[in-house]
């Protein structure tokens, strides 16, 4: 028999257990026998080494960075993915990324129910004032869950001079106030 962790709850926060479903919504860190099939599910959209990508899961912590992961009841299936991280210039502030949801499981409202779940945490759990993300080819998505267009930002600090290779990026950033 598997021992299972009782999730704590967080006032104002959708329990873990997402409410008449058999779906949960988990910080990776405390569930490590999910690590192997999270990494295969980011892995299968996005592929890099085994050994880099766990060791990117295996810091998810309560704080950022923290990956989050929709699995099915009993956490036998992991079906999507996103990894907070901080933004190192703006402390009220995270940058969403390596948002996935398996293949099979696309089209069923999966995506929207893990970022619900990541802005709630993000708000009530770490304080957090705005999300942002980058996407290449998901911003109806994204605009549909109440995120606008912005401009470009580094999780890594602000630059001071201009990077040549944004002018002609694919990538359209954009946000959500909490």
């Amino acid at each position: 028999m598997r021992y299972i962790k009782p999730e704590p709850y967080y006032e104002g926060l959708p329990p873990f257990n997402v409410t008449g479903s058999p779906f949960n919504v988990v910080p990776i860190h405390n569930y490590p026998e999910l690590m192997k099939d999270t990494c295969a599910l980011i892995n299968a959209e996005w592929p890099r080494s085994e050994t880099a990508r766990m060791r990117s899961l295996e810091a998810s912590c309560d704080t950022l960075p923290c990956s989050l992961v929709l699995t099915t009841e009993g956490m036998c299936r992991v079906i999507a993915h996103l990894k907070l991280s901080p933004i190192t210039s703006k402390k009220k502030a995270c940058f969403v990324e390596s948002v996935v949801v398996d293949k099979t499981y696309r089209g069923q409202g999966f995506g929207k129910l893990i970022m619900k779940f990541a802005e709630d945490y993000c708000r009530v759990v770490l304080d957090l004032k705005t999300i942002y993300l980058s996407t290449i080819d998901q911003d109806g998505f994204y605009e549909r869950i109440g995120y606008e267009y912005c401009a470009p930002i580094s999780m890594y600090g602000p630059r001071h001079c201009e990077l040549p290779s944004l002018q002609n990026a694919k990538k359209k950033y954009m946000k959500k106030v909490l």
